[in-house]
């Protein structure tokens, strides 16, 4: 078993500086050897300003490179499962950017192919779901199972934020854009931690872009889980709802509420509130270490996945059930599921 992981990157974009480059510099084990973007130009003045060693004109091209043993795919989201699937074939490891897929459908493929590459070849492939790899996740899913907030009846989650340039990749439904895709998957995802079930979707409600109906801006949809368990995840990249990233869970003896969930290591806040016999309330806040970032945490636990055998907690076949849930969101919303990558324009991740 090799002792380090080379690591390529696909498509020059936005986020792989905080997502991949600086958390690889606190990983010893990791290295960042190669660059391709679909404009070589590109791609070389990225490596220039970020020390990677090797650049490739075509996304082929590094694929093929022996030097490379992963990728990082933070490509728009309508490309994720053609390169996942091409860099297994490859014989790559995988850490792609969240959503994993367009589609339910789509995601399915590329766990089946994801599952016969482990069996045949030890390739690991792991969604990029960079918050659930931080302490601050083990500890709200922990706070939960211990029984402290007695028994759980309803989970809420938002993640909004404020994108008002409708011609960002984002808004863009070839490349699978929409404010559910991007941001809801989070709030769906973290529902899922709260509870350790998967939810059925009871309704949704969307906001869409004038120009583009099949794009939603903003939406809410109401979920119901096992045992009676009742949810609610907001999702927004532009509506009256500006700025909200929190994670809720409500139980019969207490609640915890955690602010910024996805991006612990710039800030968080954790309190949990259960009410006094005597009346009132008891608020505790608890600090959880923000270093070193969830960014770096996923990383480390891309690496001992690869090298160590260790566990993925964010599997390709865990994405399945979150891109279920996303489909059918969008059905209850009215609008159609996301379709196919058309343009292929380099693009990233939201965060």
């Amino acid at each position: 078993m090799s002792t380090s992981l080379r690591v390529g990157l696909l498509g020059a974009a936005a986020i792989a500086p905080s997502a991949l480059i600086q958390p690889a510099r606190q990983v010893p084990r990791v290295t960042v050897t190669a660059v391709a973007a679909r404009d070589r130009t590109r791609a070389e003045r990225f490596a220039r300003k970020h020390g990677v060693p090797v650049v490739h004109g075509s996304y082929d091209e590094l694929l093929a490179d022996p030097q490379v043993d992963a990728v990082y795919v933070p490509l728009p989201n309508g490309l994720h499962a053609e390169w996942t699937l091409k860099a297994l074939g490859a014989g790559k490891h995988v850490l792609c950017e969240k959503p994993f897929a367009s589609h339910r459908a789509e995601a399915e493929r590329v766990a089946d192919a994801a599952d016969a590459a482990f069996a045949r070849s030890g390739l690991v492939v792991m969604e990029a779901f960079h918050y659930r790899h931080h302490p601050l996740a083990a500890r709200m899913r922990q706070i939960v199972e211990s029984g402290e907030l007695g028994e759980l009846h309803h989970v809420e989650a938002d993640v909004c934020f404020p994108l008002p340039r409708f011609g960002d990749i984002r808004y863009d439904y070839a490349l699978a854009g929409g404010a559910t895709m991007d941001a809801g998957c989070y709030a769906v995802h973290v529902a899922r931690l709260l509870t350790g079930a998967d939810p059925a979707v009871t309704a949704a409600r969307m906001l869409t872009l004038r120009k583009e109906p099949r794009i939603d801006r903003a939406m809410s949809a109401e979920l119901a889980f096992p045992g009676g368990v009742t949810g609610r995840v907001r999702a927004s990249m532009w509506s009256r709802r500006v700025l909200s990233v929190r994670a809720r869970a409500v139980g019969t003896d207490g609640e915890l509420d955690v602010t910024n969930f996805v991006m612990p290591h710039l800030y968080h806040r954790l309190t949990v509130r259960a009410p006094r016999e005597e009346g009132g309330r008891v608020v505790r806040r608890e600090r959880v270490s923000r270093n070193p970032s969830s960014y770096a945490c996923q990383l480390s636990a891309f690496a001992a996945a690869v090298l160590d055998g260790g566990p993925v907690i964010t599997s390709a076949r865990d994405a399945v059930v979150t891109m279920g849930v996303l489909d059918e969101i969008y059905r209850a919303g009215g609008l159609p599921l996301r379709g196919g990558a058309q343009d292929r324009r380099d693009g990233g991740a939201p965060v």
